[in-house]
């Protein structure tokens, strides 16, 4: 029995954004598996399409561009009307660009375009999602950080900050949200093996690997079990937390 089946969430109607590939679309199969129903949302119209098929009747496929507004808006809101509500939004949708980069390489397009979708595009999301979520009566965000912003990773500034600002919004948007019964945590992955992590060098898997207290590589299931606790209704008392999920290569 994996973790994923040891939490149900029949019932619940969740979004996750950036869910056509890797850890996203993760989230979307363990969402399914735990008897959610499940938008995957993603620019892969493709591929995205060909996941809600492959998860079934519980799922839907909806388009939606973090670095475009008025696609946010409309994506958030076809999400609901295909579901008849909305309980979960999963902010997973984030893009890099910068890795392998010192600071002094990065170019300002390529630092907005990072920010455009990793922090402005993850607090349109929760903006767009509100309503339904505080219709819901208890409505659940998990925005997606990364623990390279809790150690400072080199060559990687842009996402690095970019995940630095996710923290941060998820403990205002808990803040402005929690008297409408929606709660707002983040999850701050380590290096996870998965297809947008395919470009990290070696040594840098290894440097994760002899730094964790728990000494075997990240796969996905380590993290989606952690993002389905917090999209069940027993999770109503936490909010505005930061759970690092590395295997103990970064500590709170």
């Amino acid at each position: 029995m994996t973790n994923e089946q040891e939490i149900r969430l029949q019932g619940r109607r969740v979004l996750v954004t950036g869910s056509a590939r890797g850890l996203g679309a993760a989230f979307a199969r363990a969402l399914a598996d735990a008897g959610a129903q499940v938008v995957v949302s993603d620019v892969l119209h493709e591929r995205g399409q060909a996941l809600a098929v492959e998860l079934g009747a519980q799922a839907h496929y909806v388009p939606m561009d973090l670095s475009d507004a008025a696609s946010i808006r409309a994506g958030v809101d076809q999400a609901a009307a295909a579901m008849g509500g909305l309980d979960g939004l999963i902010n997973n949708a984030a893009i890099t660009n910068s890795g392998g980069k010192t600071m002094d390489q990065l170019e300002a397009d390529m630092w907005d375009r990072v920010m455009g979708v990793n922090v402005r595009g993850t607090w349109q999301a929760t903006v767009a999602a509100a309503p339904h979520l505080a219709a819901s009566g208890s409505g659940r965000v998990v925005n997606l950080a990364s623990d390279t912003a809790l150690w400072g990773a080199p060559r990687l500034m842009a996402y690095i900050a970019s995940k630095g600002a996710v923290i941060a919004m998820t403990r205002g948007m808990a803040r402005e949200l929690g008297a409408q019964g929606i709660t707002v945590n983040a999850i701050a992955p380590g290096l996870t093996l998965v297809e947008a992590t395919e470009y990290v060098p070696a040594e840098r898997h290894d440097y994760y690997l002899k730094g964790r207290a728990v000494q075997r590589p990240q796969v996905p299931q380590d993290v989606t079990a952690a993002a389905l606790f917090l999209m069940t209704r027993a999770s109503g008392f936490i909010t505005g937390q930061l759970l690092p999920v590395n295997g103990g290569f970064v500590m709170n």
